[in-house]
């Protein structure tokens, strides 16, 4: 394997350069990788070296780049003084790319019908019952089909799961229940 990395260290920086952003943290992140394969016991059947390696050096990068603790970037200077900058940085970028490549990955771990509940109820917005309706099983069950699916993603992508569940309230829905109380700001029917 790692005779694989020095033969494919170009190639390898390269599409890290890509997929980071900077020359600087894939060399960096390869030079880990180097590290970490001659500390660990790799399995010699991996059956691509080139996307194993590539992995590795994403998660190294990932995981080195939460850590890091935040400075103030140019953009956060704009923001502070008014001028927005929508552009994310490098580095928001970078990791933005990696959880949503996480995420696509824990969700290809899920059940298909886990699956089909998140997408509904967090995606579409659909409520728990009719997602149960279309499924054809209780609420409760769709319940914890959501709740199982949200733990994980969240350990999969690291995260801290908040515990709600249905749909986000539908836009609008705020004026309905004002005017069902009676409140100002509702609609007038």
């Amino acid at each position: 394997m790692r005779r694989f990395l020095v033969d494919s260290y170009d190639d390898l920086k390269s599409r890290l350069t890509r997929r980071l952003g900077s020359a600087d943290l894939a060399g960096e992140v390869l030079h880990e990788t180097w590290l970490r394969l001659d500390r660990a016991a790799v399995a010699s059947d991996v059956r691509s070296p080139r996307l194993y390696l590539l992995r590795v050096a994403l998660n190294i990068a990932w995981k080195r780049l939460k850590a890091e603790p935040r400075t103030l970037t140019l953009s956060d200077a704009k923001a502070a003084m008014g001028i927005a900058d929508e552009a994310p940085d490098a580095a928001r970028a970078t990791l933005a790319r990696l959880d949503l490549q996480a995420l696509g990955h824990a969700m290809a771990e899920l059940t298909p019908r886990r699956r089909q509940v998140l997408l509904a109820s967090r995606l579409e917005g659909i409520p728990l019952r009719e997602i149960a309706i279309r499924l054809g099983i209780s609420q409760r069950l769709v319940e914890l089909e959501l709740k199982h699916a949200l733990a994980h993603c969240a350990l999969r992508l690291d995260k801290t799961v908040t515990q709600r569940f249905g749909p986000r309230p539908r836009q609008g829905s705020d004026d309905m229940a004002n005017n069902a109380r009676g409140e100002p700001g509702g609609t007038k029917s």
